[in-house]
């Protein structure tokens, strides 16, 4: 029998606050309330600190990107353009910019940052491993719920990137952007195959529903993209995020296609990392080969901002797997908020 595509919500709850930050981001986008001052955001994220990938802030700066991609219901569309949202979402990404440069940059080239995520150990330990080897159902819903903040939107903060390139890395970036898109089939966009996964998964496919129930370190990693695509100036950096993710796709995904399978995940599941495996092992190489070639062909200068982007992006990725696999290994739930019970299978009580 054929799937019948779910109608997704288009405008998502504004999800609870974190903090004096996100109240007031929220409370502006409800009910126009003052904003903070650059003292009040440095206050309460200062450099140096872990402020800076904490909840507070990466919620906040969700709010303000989230107004480019879907917004809320019931927040006015002008507020994408409100001038005091956009001067407080520049104070946000300021220490968390300049956080990520202190603690994450590793290499000055790009081809050394992205050589290096070619070698996988011999005794891989990560978040897919542990999946594939030893995951159960609900680790697998827990997984999915976190990466569905960005799995449903995406391709949408990398398409941003394409008026700032042209030549070789705009070709390029358009080809792969093009099979993310579904290569012109609505049900092959790969946002609609990750809502099919959560669906396989009993886990409710909306966009934006387990923004909540998503630790900051799964928020910062949607933030980045955003950050990086919505500025010119950091047009290397998502080369570099959109090749370090495209590079370490193939190999995670068929761990990931294997877990699926054996849970017993279904079919839809098990479908979307495999359509990963296939296709990111051809997409690496166009990456590499046109579009960051490409782009540092025309702009060489961008260089070290593509490895930034790179080093970043194995950064908080690492965050957001240290996080996940802490809470398992202590036989607890890595989420803030529980998921609803799975109707298949008994879960972990404390999920």
């Amino acid at each position: 029998m054929e799937r019948v595509a779910k109608p997704l919500t288009r405008e998502p709850e504004l999800p609870p606050s974190r903090g004096p930050l996100s109240a007031s981001v929220a409370g502006h986008l409800r009910h126009a309330r003052p904003l903070p001052d650059d003292a009040a955001i440095g206050d309460a994220a200062p450099f140096g600190d872990a402020a800076p990938f904490g909840d507070d802030l990466q919620l906040a700066l969700h709010l303000c990107y989230e107004l480019h991609y879907r917004g809320f219901a019931g927040v006015d569309a002008d507020r994408e353009w409100d001038p005091d949202l956009l001067r407080v979402r520049a104070a946000l990404e300021r220490p968390f910019l300049a956080a990520l440069r202190a603690v994450a940059s590793r290499h000055e080239h790009a081809d050394d940052a992205l050589d290096e995520l070619l070698v996988e150990p011999a005794d891989g330990h990560g978040i897919t491993h542990f999946l594939q080897d030893e995951g159960e159902l609900w680790h697998l819903r827990e997984y999915a719920a976190q990466r569905s903040v960005y799995h449903l939107k995406e391709a949408d903060p990398h398409a941003w990137v394409l008026p700032r390139l042209w030549g070789r890395a705009k070709a390029g970036m358009a080809a792969v952007e093009f099979d993310e898109y579904g290569a012109g089939r609505a049900e092959r966009v790969h946002a609609r195959l990750y809502a099919d996964l959560m669906t396989d998964l009993e886990l409710d496919p909306a966009y934006g529903r387990y923004v909540d129930a998503s630790g900051a370190e799964a928020l910062a990693i949607v933030n980045l993209m955003s950050l990086f695509g919505l500025h010119r100036a950091l047009r290397g950096a998502l080369v570099g995020h959109f090749a370090a993710v495209e590079t370490t796709s193939s190999p995670g995904s068929r761990r990931l296609a294997r877990a699926m399978r054996r849970i017993g995940a279904g079919p839809a599941a098990e479908h979307f990392y495999r359509e990963h495996v296939e296709a990111d092992a051809v997409h690496e190489q166009i990456v590499r080969r046109e579009v960051v070639a490409g782009l540092l062909e025309e702009e060489p200068q961008l260089d070290g901002d593509v490895a930034f982007g790179v080093d970043a992006t194995g950064y908080l990725e690492d965050r957001f797997a240290d996080r996940l696999l802490a809470a398992w290994r202590a036989g607890e739930s890595s989420l803030r908020t529980p998921l609803s019970t799975s109707t298949r299978t008994s879960l972990h009580p404390s999920v």
